[in-house]
């Protein structure tokens, strides 16, 4: 027998659950299926636990619209549901003169996305705020901060809960079909089972073309390829030198070798770009030396033997190595030609920082 729901969200990631609340908020009966036993368990809670402005990506873009929307949206739910963060601030190094040229860069793409508090810093002025940074020149952008993303998960779990959503953790999706009277998911674990819904929004992180392929009834051509992107971190010992996120000019599949700084004061490094065949968030040692010489560029006091491993994680990426990269893409019943079901494909950073946005465009798809 096949129980039936109003609405399905797979996946109780940061993305998953600001959905689930939003479609909860708005009078729907929810589902969220989790596989893992915890909210946000991969993806979600293996980043830089950074609140992005907006600066890097293309104008027009949903990445652009999403994390600009997003941010504002996420101070104002902090502040409403007391989650702890630090609007801080980031600074932007050039190391060389020749990468000045890309701060100048993403100066101009920050004001076309509505990004224009950016402020040009020189070296003293940068030296002031950080003294063990060393650059040629910087870019201070005010509106960035770090938060604390579980205790901003739990209180999208905790919205989503009192407007009546259940969460079924150990819950992996193993099949559906596209029916003529609603979307059949079923599930496994230690009880399985089979439920219909009208609406089923696939926000399942790393596995979201995984499950859409064993949804018999989605055309295979609309699901993207699926590339996994790791980003390692190493952790700093030692009192901390900084008090913000400092990041070098972006490379291409990330924005290079950063600094963040969590509520706590703990300094990492990371993430780097390994492009990888499978899900393993082992941090390989050997990979330090690449750490040092990246660090070194604009924190040149870095001592041998101060980084150790940290912890990894997998960019959702639908791009290969060599492509450019995508933007984020939600398909709806335009683009699919299936009623009730959205699929959200390569929610990799700024994820957490768009959720919001991300959750309310899928409301309007609704």
């Amino acid at each position: 027998m096949t129980e039936r729901v109003d609405c399905i969200v797979i996946g109780a990631g940061v993305v998953g659950l600001a959905v689930a609340r939003a479609v909860a908020l708005s009078g729907r009966e929810v589902v969220v299926l989790e596989k893992a036993d915890i909210i946000g368990s991969e993806t979600s809670s293996r980043h830089s636990e950074v609140i992005h402005a907006g600066i890097y990506y293309p104008k027009n873009s949903l990445k652009a619209e999403f994390c600009v929307a997003g941010k504002k949206a996420m101070y104002a739910f902090c502040d409403g549901h007391g989650v702890a963060y630090n609007q801080c601030g980031k600074i932007i190094v050039a190391t060389d003169e020749e990468q000045l040229p890309e701060l100048e860069r993403l100066k101009s793409n920050a004001a076309a996305n509505g990004v224009d508090d950016l402020e040009w810093m020189t070296p003293a002025q940068v030296t002031e705020m950080e003294p063990a940074v060393f650059c040629v020149g910087a870019l201070l952008s005010p509106s960035t901060g770090i938060l604390d993303s579980h205790g901003y998960m739990l209180a999208l779990q905790g919205d989503a809960e009192a407007a009546g959503t259940m969460i079924a953790f150990m819950t992996p999706v193993t099949g559906g079909q596209v029916m003529n009277d609603g979307i059949r998911i079923d599930c496994g674990g230690d009880a399985p089972m089979s439920l219909t819904a009208d609406l089923v929004i696939n926000s399942a992180g790393l596995w979201t073309q995984s499950v859409a392929a064993t949804i018999a009834g989605i055309p295979a051509e609309t699901v993207p390829p699926t590339y996994y992107c790791k980003g390692n971190y190493y952790t700093l010992s030692g009192k901390p030198p900084f008090r913000r996120p400092i990041y070098p000019v972006p490379e291409k599949a990330g924005l290079g070798v950063h600094v963040t700084v969590d509520l706590g004061g703990q300094v990492r490094f990371g993430p780097d770009v390994e492009w990888v065949d499978c899900i393993d968030y082992d941090v390989d040692p050997a990979r330090a030396d690449k750490f040092y010489a990246a660090v070194r560029k604009y924190y040149p006091a870095l001592e041998d033997g101060a980084i150790q491993p940290g912890y990894s994680g997998i960019r959702p990426k639908i791009q290969a190595p060599d492509e450019a990269a995508r933007d984020f893409v939600i398909q709806g019943p335009d683009d699919h030609g299936i009623p009730g079901l959205i699929n959200l494909y390569g929610i990799e950073s700024p994820g957490m920082t768009s959720s919001l946005a991300i959750a309310e465009y899928v409301r309007k798809l609704i």
